[in-house]
């Protein structure tokens, strides 16, 4: 049964990777393809490759899921748990998928994992959560609006004599590489979240122990999916990053892309918090928008999306804990 459960958990985790791909494919390459610097498949086929390096660029985001959010559950009830959360995030990402909300797949793991945790009487580690959680999901976007607008200023000033024509033209290629950055950070992000994942099924089957660095078969794993993922594409969300919040041109998506791959990296080594790549984007295009005049972004769309970022990890955590007491009356 032990191994039974970990494989179904391991594969369930690789399942989450991949919907987090497709689902958040569009937080690297929605600026780019809308604002035509790259075609949608040359877009997606340089967001998957930098995924997969990004994914290997470290461990301290991988380290604060697997150790920092939930004590870890013990025997095959642990197990069920993990596996709950799981399914908890799945089914929001795939919910929020549908409706081409730009939600985060990252806070729809912490509210299964914390909604897992709680019904099967685990304990949740709160100052873990609020400060590697709760305290950058308000932070994030804040700095993300913040220094999108300041980023979007200076150039707006640095190039102020230009010739407009040749600028875009310019920031068209440059986007090539801001898209490129933006992808990278992403990699580095997402899937050290499922690496801790599988990390902490592994302790749970005792395969290794809770201090041992990561297999490199389980980076490679998670890179891969992830990578798997954001080839196939989230169009949906897509259309509502690129278009439906402000029309972006090419020196706007530069520094909406510069800006948010900056957090990210930030983020990951100073504080090996796992962030939104979500919120730092969107509230990114929002600052960046907001330079043209404050009424150029569409902020009843951007209201939706922030609605969206509250309910998911209560959302995410419910549909876990629901998960969670349907296995333990299938298997008990």
């Amino acid at each position: 049964m032990d191994t039974f459960a970990l494989v179904v958990t391991i594969g369930v985790a690789l399942g989450f990777t991949y919907t987090n791909g497709f689902h958040d494919s569009a937080n690297a390459i929605a600026t780019s393809v809308s604002t035509r610097a790259l075609t949608p498949r040359a877009a997606l086929a340089m967001a998957a490759v930098m995924n997969l390096a990004g994914a290997f660029l470290g461990s301290g985001v991988a380290k604060t899921v697997s150790k920092g959010l939930i004590e870890t559950p013990h025997g095959d009830k642990g197990m069920w748990i993990l596996f709950a959360a799981l399914v908890g995030a799945i089914v929001w990402n795939l919910i929020t998928w549908y409706f081409g909300l730009p939600s985060s797949s990252s806070h729809a793991l912490f509210g299964g994992m914390v909604g897992a945790a709680l019904a099967g009487g685990i304990g949740v580690i709160w100052h873990g959560v609020l400060e590697k959680v709760v305290i950058p999901m308000f932070l994030s976007p804040l700095v993300g609006l913040v220094v999108g607008y300041l980023v979007m200023v200076a150039i707006m000033w640095i190039f102020r004599r230009s010739n407009p024509h040749k600028a875009k033209r310019g920031f068209r290629i440059a986007q090539t590489v801001s898209a490129a950055g933006m992808a990278l950070g992403h990699g580095l992000q997402d899937a050290q979240k499922t690496m801790g994942i599988v990390v902490m099924a592994l302790v749970i089957a005792d395969v290794q122990d809770s201090g041992d660095p990561i297999p490199v078969w389980v980076k490679i794993a998670c890179a891969v999916m992830l990578s798997l993922g954001t080839y196939a594409g989230g169009w949906r969300i897509m259309r509502t990053l690129g278009r439906k919040i402000i029309e972006l041109d090419p020196p706007q998506g530069f520094a909406a892309e510069t800006t948010g791959a900056s957090i990210m990296y930030t983020a990951s080594y100073l504080y090996q918090a796992p962030i939104s790549t979500t919120h730092v984007i969107t509230s990114a295009i929002m600052g960046v928008g907001a330079t043209k005049r404050v009424n150029a972004v569409r902020w009843g769309v951007a209201k939706n999306i922030i609605l969206g970022w509250f309910i998911t990890m209560p959302a995410a955590a419910l549909v876990a804990a629901v998960s969670f007491w349907i296995v333990n009356l299938a298997v008990g």
